[in-house]
């Protein structure tokens, strides 16, 4: 039972950055009816995105939302000896993008760095990561970096994604201190529906081609794609997610010994709002309890997580409080975490 815990470790800061160029998602119309946008939009919720433009990455976001919190915390970048970074649109095939943004964040070459490529559940499966190597004494502060640019990888000429995608990036610093206390960590993967989620091409087992590249009709309904472009099989994920995250959230809450009824905060990935819907009902969970960001940034994959923390819940994490994070998604793979959050520095959200 993939079940992690952890004591004396957490979130001392977290910062997020976004692109400024709004999507409004009822004007959305360039290849859709407007009848058909709206009936997609009113259906997932999500009434605004924001895109990045063509010369910005998901390690420029990240890059703005880590000084936006080094210069609230005052950080000391000398301190910083672990970096993680979370994405699947890093900056090239090879380097690692950790790399890149250690060098431009200024942090010592004796600094750890290394990518972790997860989609929708690699914030929780990053701060796993992180926690296990703040266990060793000589990892003083960690940043945690997640950060995703979907709005290039979805085709707009597909209906079925066309609506859902956004962009964003998250910088977290991870420390020790005895007011966290016990956390706890479920990791789940299913690499059998692995088909659900996919870019079929543009990797080394299907190479870019000039056919790979050319956009062909999908389906009986006219969308259309190429095969470095992304696709999802809406359904099977809907029933996947109603499925297995009731079970995940079983399991932590008896492994835990935690009532979720003092659980002040259910944070989930913001897919779209029908499915995050039907979890609340289907937990019991009281909806003023779940905060929600899909109507104004969309799904910006595993970024999701900890954007809804920044934008919904920057005045409520001064003061203790418990959280209970559930992301899911491609691979498949889905996690659970439940995190005790006090006196977290979280600043405006930085718009780039």
């Amino acid at each position: 039972m993939a079940i992690l815990r952890f004591s004396d470790i957490g979130m001392s800061g977290i910062a997020a950055a976004i692109p400024e160029n709004i999507i409004n998602n009822y004007e959305y119309t360039l290849h859709f009816p407007i009848d058909q946008v709206k009936q997609v939009v009113d259906k997932v919720g999500i009434r605004e995105r924001r895109f990045a433009d063509d010369n910005t990455c998901a390690s420029d976001l990240c890059f703005a939302a880590a000084n936006k919190l080094f210069q609230e915390m005052a950080v000391d970048k000398n301190e910083i000896d672990l970096l993680v970074f979370v994405s699947q649109t890093p900056d090239y095939r090879m380097p690692a993008t950790s790399l890149l943004l250690q060098d431009r964040l200024g942090l010592s070459n004796s600094t750890i760095a290394f990518d972790i490529n997860l989609g929708c559940s690699g914030f929780i499966y990053g701060l796993s990561v992180v926690y296990s190597f703040m266990q060793h004494q000589n990892i003083r502060k960690a940043l945690l970096l997640d950060g995703e640019t979907r709005s290039k990888v979805y085709s707009p000429k597909d209906r079925k994604t066309a609506f859902l995608f956004g962009d964003g990036g998250v910088a977290t610093i991870i420390e020790r201190n005895k007011i966290f206390g016990y956390s706890y960590f479920s990791m789940n993967s299913d690499g059998s529906r692995e088909s659900l989620i996919k870019i079929n091409a543009g990797g080394y087992r299907n190479p870019s081609s000039l056919d790979t590249l050319k956009e062909k009709i999908v389906d009986e309904l006219g969308n259309i794609r190429n095969e470095e472009q992304g696709y999802m099989n809406g359904g099977d994920v809907f029933n996947f997610v109603i499925r297995e995250i009731p079970k995940d959230f079983k399991k932590i809450i008896d492994y835990s010994g935690v009532d979720k009824v003092k659980i002040d905060y259910f944070v989930f990935h913001q897919a779209n709002d029908y499915m995050n819907s039907y979890l609340v009902k289907k937990l019991k969970i009281e909806p003023a309890k779940v905060p929600s960001t899909i109507a104004k940034f969309g799904n910006v994959s595993s970024v999701s997580l900890p954007l809804t923390i920044v934008s919904e819940l920057n005045n409520e994490l001064k003061e203790r409080k418990q959280l209970f994070l559930s992301a899911f998604g491609v691979g498949m793979t889905w996690a659970s975490a439940i995190i005790n959050v006090e006196n977290c520095i979280i600043p405006d959200i930085v718009e780039v």
